[in-house]
């Protein structure tokens, strides 16, 4: 490397042992304003009528877009290993949150 070259930075990315568990998920309600995505993980189980969200990630519109190439990205390798994915019907949530519409 010359001294006219910086070296590549790298980011340390830390994991605590609560955060390595993860949580559940099966759905994502997806609002937005004009500065920000909100995204809301929640598990719901069957024939109970009340659902937590797990967490809840907030994030520009721009990186909602990176986001968005990165799942496609993935699945897109994932289904060239392991074949396509079936989607399932889809099931309208019997609540409705308010806010702008998404879909997930």
């Amino acid at each position: 490397m010359t001294e006219q070259q910086s070296p590549e930075q790298q980011l340390n990315i830390e994991l605590s042992e609560e955060m390595a568990d993860g949580e559940y998920a099966n759905l994502a309600i997806i609002t937005h304003s004009f500065a920000e995505f909100v995204i809301d993980f929640v598990n719901v189980m069957p024939n109970v009528p009340k659902a937590k969200v797990k967490s809840r990630i907030v994030m520009t519109p721009q990186h909602a877009k990176r986001l968005m190439r990165a799942l496609i990205d993935n699945v897109k390798r994932f289904e060239a290993q392991n074949g396509v994915i079936k989607d399932q019907e889809s099931t309208a949530a019997p609540f409705n949150f308010g806010g702008p519409t998404g879909q997930a």
